[in-house]
């Protein structure tokens, strides 16, 4: 055999012992993690910081049970996760206000607030404010009989901004309603129509002698 072909063999058997020994090693520690682990796991704790991912959430009235990711926003549980489609994503950046939603009575962008932070909350949608035998809301009587939206995209986030100015305020003048809406955006411009829709509103929530 040439000298060439042994230095080539004893290459050959040294890199085949040294991957057997790796291999070996690993199957060690392997085997000795598996033996172990169980009381390890019976003894972890929740890391620092943690989050439960499995949590409830007040929903218009209701209890839902949602597997939330740490990182998600109450737009996407409400769209993604839980069906109520009538949060809309806009600008996805908290400035249009078409994800607006009512977080224990005040007004909230849905899209920039996660998930995790209304635990605990009453949370109110646009398909919350549906009376018990399927009749609407005063605000959103009020939007339909003045017509006051075009494509009516922004619509939800609008009523539900309504609904928290009137909690507040049940007697707004033209200009506190502009004011107190201007948090929402409207892209078809229809803003005229959009605050004569609330102040009919107001007179519709007004109580009657």
């Amino acid at each position: 055999m040439e000298i060439q072909e042994i230095l080539t063999a004893k290459r050959t058997v040294s890199r085949r012992a040294f991957i057997k020994g790796v291999i070996a090693a690993g199957a060690t520690v392997s085997s000795a993690s598996y033996l172990f682990r169980g009381t390890e796991v019976a003894h972890a704790q929740r890391a620092p910081g943690a989050v439960e991912r499995l949590v409830t959430l007040r929903v218009n009235g209701q209890d839902r049970r949602v597997d939330v990711l740490p990182q998600e926003t109450l737009g996407t549980t409400l769209r993604y996760k839980l069906g109520l489609t009538g949060t809309k994503y806009g600008c996805d950046r908290a400035e249009c206000g078409a994800c607006t939603v009512l977080v224990d009575g005040e007004t909230h962008y849905a899209c920039s607030m996660l998930t995790h932070q209304v635990r605990g909350a009453e949370i109110v949608t646009i398909e919350g404010l549906e009376g018990p035998n399927g009749e609407l809301h005063p605000v959103q009587q009020a939007v339909y009989d003045e017509t006051g939206f075009q494509c009516a995209f922004c619509a939800p986030g609008f009523i539900l901004a309504m609904v928290a100015m009137l909690n507040e305020n049940p007697n707004p003048t033209r200009a506190e309603a502009a004011q107190s809406l201007s948090g929402n955006l409207c892209r078809c411009g229809d803003y005229d129509k959009i605050l004569t829709s609330a102040m009919r509103a107001a007179e519709y929530s007004r109580p009657t002698a």
